[in-house]
């Protein structure tokens, strides 16, 4: 009895063992996503990988758009990144010149409409148009009308009833003070966002954060991303869309991989299935407006005919320098 108790003992360290080392053979090769892509863009994302390769282990970081450039910035190649998605061009281009990129030559580009083609290390994701957003509630609590201009956007009636984003930490809030430049020169744009901080009531870390003070009724009025604005007003939010004589400001965010990461399989096979597939659904399902030369979307509530600012210098230099005038 007592040898059979040993033996029975014996054979079950042996399986523990056993199921030890197969343990480690068989654990699932991981793959690191850096982005800077909404939350609801992002579980979407996360489901859409976990059913097309449920032999990886895919894990997405958050991370707003100026802090995602800086941290890939201060790691360099060794970032336990993989995946660079959702960084707007500006940035990436910054980190193409540090090295820090894989070069996507062997892509086939001609796919992507001839302005957002820039440069081999990155690909066009998807274009991101900013408008005006109202909470006609608030805005009425207020007893005020919805603004018909940038101008009106500085009248003290609507003091702490504006919500923007920080250019600083945001694309989305960049793409603004870019346009405004444009429109009415560097020195006229700052004084402009010097009396319009006064009716601010708080610069946002994300392009997302004014929807989200709208829909909670915080805020009044937001300069915002047109697809996030859309996202809400298709999930009950009772929202307005407006646009200004000035058109719409837009930047274009990209996807790529870190220099290196190309020659990992499972990094690959990831990369592949976003240029081939889940880039098509992202414009299908969020975002719209035109990247693809061939190929068209539309999405409710999704404004149309949209008509554009004047992006003129929208590289990275410009955006170094108009930031470190940035004040607020």
């Amino acid at each position: 009895m007592k040898r059979c108790i040993k033996s029975a003992v014996l054979m079950a360290l042996v399986l523990s063992m056993l199921m030890a080392f197969c343990g480690c053979k068989m654990s699932k090769e991981q793959v690191i996503i850096y982005t800077s892509a909404e939350n609801y863009r992002v579980e979407y994302m996360w489901e859409r990988l976990s059913e097309e390769f449920p032999e990886y282990d895919i894990l997405i970081e958050y991370m707003p758009t100026g802090n995602h450039a800086a941290r890939l910035l201060a790691e360099g190649t060794e970032s336990v990144c993989d995946i660079v998605y959702d960084l707007e061009y500006t940035y990436l281009e910054q980190l193409a010149k540090e090295g820090i990129l894989a070069d996507l030559s062997e892509y086939d580009f001609s796919v992507f409409a001839d302005d957002v083609n820039r440069s081999s290390f990155y690909m066009a994701e998807y274009r991101n148009g900013g408008c005006i957003v109202v909470n006609p509630d608030v805005l009425k609590k207020h007893g005020l009308d919805s603004p018909k201009s940038y101008a009106e956007l500085l009248d003290p009636k609507y003091k702490n009833l504006v919500s923007m984003p920080n250019p600083m930490s945001s694309g989305t809030g960049y793409m603004f003070l870019l346009a405004m430049v444009n429109e009415m020169g560097e020195e006229k744009a700052f004084e402009y966002f010097d009396k319009l901080s006064e009716n601010v009531l708080q610069f946002t870390s994300s392009g997302s954060g004014p929807v989200n003070a709208l829909v909670q009724g915080e805020a009044a009025i937001g300069l915002t991303s047109t697809g996030v604005a859309v996202n809400a007003l298709n999930d009950g939010a009772k929202l307005e869309i407006l646009y200004f004589d000035e058109g719409s400001p837009y930047s274009l965010y990209g996807q790529t991989m870190v220099a290196g990461k190309e020659n990992k399989p499972e990094v690959k096979a990831v990369f592949d299935f976003l240029y081939e597939t889940y880039a098509y659904e992202n414009c299908e399902k969020f975002f719209p407006e035109q990247i693809f030369k061939n190929k068209t979307f539309e999405v409710n509530n999704y404004p149309s005919d949209i008509l554009y600012c004047n992006m003129e210098g929208d590289t990275n230099d410009m955006k170094s320098y108009l930031l470190s005038k940035w004040k607020y």
